[in-house]
């Protein structure tokens, strides 16, 4: 999951990147609802979405390509038909990497899908349930956390890899969690995916990076500058970095509480931050389009979704206007942030252990107050004309959907602030 996400209650993805990851909780959306200000004690867990659902039947054999080791570094695999190209997709059972996998296997990839033997959310997914979702993909349970692992796992397969779509994401944002997955993880399925032949890797990454003041942002572009250093040394490899916004599921988390009758809770006026959220499946469409789109090789390619930049304020009227009702707005003090961010910091030079939950802390100021469009390096100023647009979802369409069916699915799990 991608944790750059922009949300009205701050949410962290979600792949991956999710994906962008912190989710204002509707626990602490429910305490600022119902208690004062004065008695006012954030927690924030995060949100997720319902996860695409794929169907029970199971997956036939390993039917990759047999193409060797040697053609696939001689030849372009751009000249050969879909069925022909192995795509290894790492962070596959991920919030975004399950649609990426579905979205190759409809065009026809050979995808081999890296995952855990317990995914999910602490682990709870069997292989069993990892192969009903990944369907219609070659899936191998292997660790992208260990180089020689993961290196052995592709051996065993006996063939060539063409591309490497990296769909990882740290699960909390904790600090060495996002060194481990964004960093040292991502690096180790670049340097095993080109071991096998790999000459394109496509990188979801986030486009909060461009404003690096968190860990996992600074974990992410020390891979992305190792990633274009390798592609400059190497003619005949090439990367594409996908830089999503927010996805639909980090600015659903209110939406039963608002149906329920609570008021819309946002910070500062509900104008701190914009974004142009994206669906799931249209990100995935653009993550595909990265294989073989010449016009993508090499590029850093910031992505939305259709339509105008969002703010708290108008993503809560589209929901109002929806449910019929006057809207209830809940307008928090950001200076509530940070004074617990400065507690949090005092605390952690006397228990160095709540590291992780300074840094939560700092993502959930972050994404109260940044927006997720491209950063104008001329003006400083974020810029909704410069994020480009895609696909065809829209919130509105989602907050409908939302309202119809719940947020079923959407479990917070590890990714939780504090």
């Amino acid at each position: 999951m991608s944790l750059c996400l922009s949300f009205n209650v701050f949410t962290l993805y979600s792949r991956k990147y999710q994906s962008p990851k912190a989710h204002f909780s509707s626990q602490f959306i429910n305490q600022i609802q119902v208690n004062s200000f004065s008695h006012l004690l954030p927690s924030f867990p995060l949100n997720s979405s319902p996860p695409f659902k794929f169907s029970v039947k199971r997956i036939n054999p390993i039917k990759v390509s047999t193409s060797t080791r040697v053609e696939a570094t001689q030849s372009s695999f751009r000249n050969k038909n879909p069925k022909d190209i192995n795509i290894l997709v790492v962070g596959s059972t991920g919030y975004i990497g399950k649609f990426v996998v579905k979205e190759l296997v409809d065009r026809g990839f050979n995808v081999i899908a890296i995952a855990r033997e317990k995914s999910g959310i602490r682990g709870k997914n069997s292989k069993e349930e990892a192969l009903n979702q990944l369907q219609g993909a070659n899936v191998y349970f292997s660790d992208v956390t260990k180089v020689e692992t993961l290196e052995k796992s592709l051996n065993d397969l006996d063939v060539s890899v063409d591309v490497v779509i990296s769909c990882l994401a740290s699960r909390t944002g904790g600090v060495k969690d996002s060194w481990k997955i964004d960093y040292e993880a991502t690096k180790n399925s670049l340097v095993a995916g080109k071991k096998f032949g790999a000459k394109h890797f496509v990188l979801l990454s986030a486009i909060c990076v461009q404003k690096p003041l968190l860990e996992f942002q600074r974990a992410k572009l020390k891979f992305e500058a190792e990633l274009m250093k390798e592609a400059e040394g190497d003619s005949g490899f090439t990367y594409s970095i996908v830089r999503p916004t927010a996805f639909f599921k980090s600015l659903g988390g209110q939406v039963e509480l608002v149906k329920d009758g609570k008021p819309y809770v946002m910070f500062g006026d509900g104008n701190l931050c914009a974004c142009k959220p994206i669906s799931e499946a249209d990100l995935a469409s653009f993550i595909a389009d990265c294989v073989l789109s010449e016009n993508k090789i090499n590029q850093i390619l910031p992505i939305g979704g259709p339509g105008k930049a969002l703010t708290p304020l108008e993503q809560g009227e589209i929901l109002f206007r929806l449910l019929g009702k006057e809207p209830n707005f809940l307008k928090v003090p950001i200076g509530i942030m940070d004074f617990a961010i400065g507690v949090l910091d005092f605390l952690v030079k006397i228990f160095p252990s709540m590291e992780d939950a300074a840094e939560f802390g700092k993502i959930g100021r972050y994404y109260a107050a940044e927006s997720m469009l491209v950063l104008d390096p001329e003006t400083g100023e974020y810029s909704s004309e410069k994020t480009p647009s895609y696909g065809e979802d829209t919130l509105e369409e989602f907050f409908e959907r939302v309202l119809r069916e719940g947020m079923v699915g959407q479990e917070l799990g590890e990714q939780a602030i504090l």
